[in-house]
């Protein structure tokens, strides 16, 4: 499939500024937000998941076929989790205008057990 630049561009752009606020986690740049069953894990596996979620790299064809990086999934001390990111206007009102743009955008990253998908 034949992409234009400013497509290819803007795709870049997100990945970029996803990949920065996720291993950054710089609420500046988003917002983190676990769904109740990651919540009810230990603070130990909490933030070891948090700390995968960070560190990702493992993006591929499968998961990742727009090449934005706004989404993963790994296991740890026996769960499987996901992480997804969203994209938000400045205000968490509505769907952002372009996720390119990160002063139009406030990105969400959901960390969720793959059962609550």
């Amino acid at each position: 499939e034949h992409m234009s630049l400013t497509d290819k561009q803007a795709r870049e752009c997100i990945r970029d500024l996803n990949d920065a606020f996720r291993k950054s986690l710089d609420q500046n740049l988003g917002k983190l937000m676990m769904t109740s069953g990651v919540s009810a894990l230990s603070s130990d596996v909490r933030a070891m998941a948090i700390r995968e979620v960070e560190t990702f790299d493992a993006f591929d064809g499968d998961n990742d076929p727009n090449g934005e990086h706004d989404f993963g999934s790994f296991d740890l001390a026996g769960h499987k989790f996901f992480f997804k990111v969203d994209y938000y206007d400045p205000r968490l009102e509505f769907g952002s205008d372009d996720p390119a743009d990160p002063t139009k955008t406030n990105r969400v990253l959901t960390l969720m057990l793959a059962e609550e998908y």
